[in-house]
């Protein structure tokens, strides 16, 4: 026989005891959720954000920045003024306080794991990670890092390359062949006799002589086409402008890669200069920057010999690596090392004098 809920309650309650008992826990529970996910060291610490502003968590933007703009300007160190209620609670504290509740809340990403902490008090470690991740995150936005981080490379790049080209100049001007030559235009040009009847008088001979040679590089500089990795820096060249004008470099090449395909191999035209040495390029697998700083003669000799031909370019790779077997075994270093490796091998090292 089933025993009447009244009587399994509190005594003389009826029945009713339960079901006063039951709201009021159910009321705890939920008022003791936030107090138990508050952790000392992250957002407001021990405090509830929401009560320290005096909002509840459904107020907007507008009702929070309303209370953290009043909340300042009272407990402001150089305003504040102790009211009812306030005693034992410093300015400074009050303020950094209502300042961090304002921080955690007027952001929404911020405000959504505060939120998720009170709403999951048991994700103990979780909390950490996502408080500190935001704090710790840098502020400035990714695209300016990578604005900044390009710059600074195409300011190297100039710099860098501005320093090969000049060590370049100061090499050619060593050189008897393109000396002789610049001294010669120089002298025709009249500006070695100006360098020195105008320091006759207010110059030193160190002075003339440095004047000389920069003049001499600078008709080095004028005269001579530098190509390869040395050459005279572009502003086009730089990282920055590569990527800016990627799209219409990819364009070009779109419209380069058609015209090749109709004209060659549509409808079959004989390939220009340009095109063969193109292709002596791709054949030799060497970069436009490599590939220019050859000399122009080399370049005569492969168009004589048609090494845009696969076939012709195959019988020159073939006679350029027999040459090279044979200046090698003509080559003293290189007898001894194959007869160290013959008698020696590289189990035992041995200096040999030159």
């Amino acid at each position: 026989m089933a025993v009447p809920l009244g009587r399994r309650g509190w005594p003389g309650a009826g029945g009713r005891g339960w079901e006063m008992l039951l709201p009021a826990l159910l009321l705890g529970t939920m008022l003791a959720r936030p107090t138990a996910a508050l952790v000392e060291g992250l957002y407001c610490g021990t405090r509830d954000c929401y009560e320290v502003l005096g909002v509840s968590r459904s107020a907007g933007k507008a009702e929070i920045a309303r209370a953290y703009r009043q909340l300042a300007r009272r407990y402001h160190p150089d305003r504040y003024r102790p009211e009812p209620g306030d005693e034992g609670l410093s300015a400074e504290t009050a303020f950094l306080l209502v300042a961090t509740a304002y921080e955690t809340l007027k952001d929404e990403e911020t405000r959504k794991d505060y939120d998720y902490m009170l709403d999951h008090p048991e994700e103990y470690y979780s909390h950490y990670y996502h408080y500190y991740s935001r704090r710790l995150a840098p502020k400035v936005d990714v695209r300016v890092v990578i604005l900044v981080s390009v710059c600074a490379i195409s300011v190297f790049q100039f710099f860098s390359w501005w320093n090969s080209y000049n060590k370049a100049i100061s090499y050619l001007a060593t050189v008897p062949r393109y000396r002789i030559q610049a001294t010669e235009i120089a002298r025709q040009q009249g500006l070695l006799r100006k360098a020195k009847d105008k320091g006759k008088s207010k110059k030193s001979k160190e002075e003339i002589r440095d004047e000389e040679e920069n003049i001499i590089k600078n008709i080095i500089k004028s005269k001579i086409d530098i190509k390869g990795g040395y050459q005279k820096p572009q502003i086009r060249d730089l990282l920055l402008f590569q990527i800016l004008l990627a799209p219409l470099h990819l364009c070009l090449y779109i419209a380069w890669y058609c015209r090749w395909v109709y004209n060659f191999n549509i409808q079959g035209k004989e390939y220009g200069e340009e095109e063969r040495l193109y292709l002596i390029r791709k054949f030799m697998k060497m970069s436009k920057y490599q590939f220019d700083s050859l000399e122009d003669h080399q370049k005569e000799t492969f168009l004589k010999r048609e090494l845009w031909i696969k076939e012709n370019y195959e019988v020159y790779k073939q006679e350029q690596e027999a040459e090279l077997k044979k200046k090698l075994a003509s080559d003293p270093r290189w007898k001894r090392y194959r007869r160290w490796m013959k008698n020696e091998g590289p189990g035992r090292l041995t200096f040999a004098d030159d």
